[in-house]
């Protein structure tokens, strides 16, 4: 597949995030650069955009396209880090942020990144594989409540409990190391096997999850998500299950419905209405684009943008 191909919503994105051509833009999940290269096409010659990912790779990717493209510069790291990033860079706000979250097409093609049990090899799953435990690290120490946990809460995994004591058992005979292993358990330890989904399909997005810190990077960032945007600044986030889809939800219909004030208590229009607007509604991948590309079939954008 070509980058265009892999890039979800590439056109519908940054359509809706970029307003100001000449404006100062965030691509907080570059990848290998689909989106970036679209929304640089979208800006003039006064326009700016940080590109920003903790994959190694992505670095890679993206270090060309600095050298070619003056308006682009990259920031290795977690887009949760913006706020410490753009102040170093004497960046007060920025005119849109987008996210597209999850997995690349690459990460998950790559037998040695240790995401899909599609193909078997080492049990990574670091989007940053220079820091932080490894998917096999955090299994061979991890009790098991704390992998039902994590089964339970970040896989919406029905049967968390009895995969988690197999993996417990696996473990004392010999270590978690492969993902064919760690799919093999899984799937002997599942009860019941959906039509047409991998049994261990939830039990991998989980622990990528718990690997990787995605949830609480998102919650972070969308802590200081109003504050990091000007006004008029846009919000963009592709999200790629329910998890990420409703912490973004919630956060943009509490933007918008503003603090919820007792009745009597006398403040200004200003003071009690809403931070955002929303741009319309949820989009999803049109039916030609999951059919070029099916991994966009879970995909869902919601975008807003900054009114005061």
């Amino acid at each position: 597949m070509t980058a265009a191909h892999d890039t979800v919503l590439l056109h519908e994105a940054v359509q809706a995030l970029v307003g100001n051509p000449a404006g100062f833009y965030v691509d907080g999940t570059f990848g290998r650069g689909g989106h970036a290269r679209e929304i640089l096409r979208r800006l003039n010659e006064g326009g700016q955009l940080l590109g920003v990912d903790k994959d190694h790779e992505a670095e890679d990717v993206a270090r060309p396209l600095a050298a070619e493209d003056g308006r682009f510069t990259f920031y290795r790291g977690s887009f949760a880090d913006l706020p410490r990033e753009l102040a170093a860079r004497g960046a007060s706000s920025v005119d849109g942020v987008l996210l597209d979250l999850g997995v690349s097409s690459p990460q998950l093609d790559q037998a040695e990144r240790g995401f899909s049990f599609q193909h078997d090899g080492p049990l990574d799953m670091r989007m940053d594989r220079s820091r932080g435990s490894s998917a096999a690290e955090w299994l061979a120490v991890a009790s098991e409540e704390e992998i039902a946990d994590v089964l339970r809460e970040y896989g919406e995994e029905r049967y968390a409990r009895r995969i988690a004591e197999a993996l417990v058992r696996e473990r004392a005979i010999q270590p978690l190391t492969g993902t064919a292993q760690l799919a093999a358990v899984v799937s002997a330890a599942h009860p019941r096997w959906e039509k047409h989904k991998h049994p261990a399909t939830r039990a991998f997005q989980a622990i990528r999850i718990r690997v990787n810190r995605e949830l609480e990077d998102l919650r972070d960032f969308l802590a200081d998500a109003l504050a990091l945007l000007a006004v008029g600044g846009r919000l963009v986030v592709i999200s790629f299950h329910s998890l990420e889809d409703r912490m973004v939800k919630r956060y943009l219909r509490d933007m918008v419905r503003g603090p919820q004030l007792p009745r009597d208590l006398p403040v200004t229009a200003a003071e009690s209405g809403g931070r955002m607007r929303l741009l319309g509604k949820a989009v999803r991948a049109s039916d030609a684009e999951v059919a070029a590309n099916p991994r966009a079939r879970s995909a869902i954008m919601r975008c807003a943008e900054r009114v005061l």
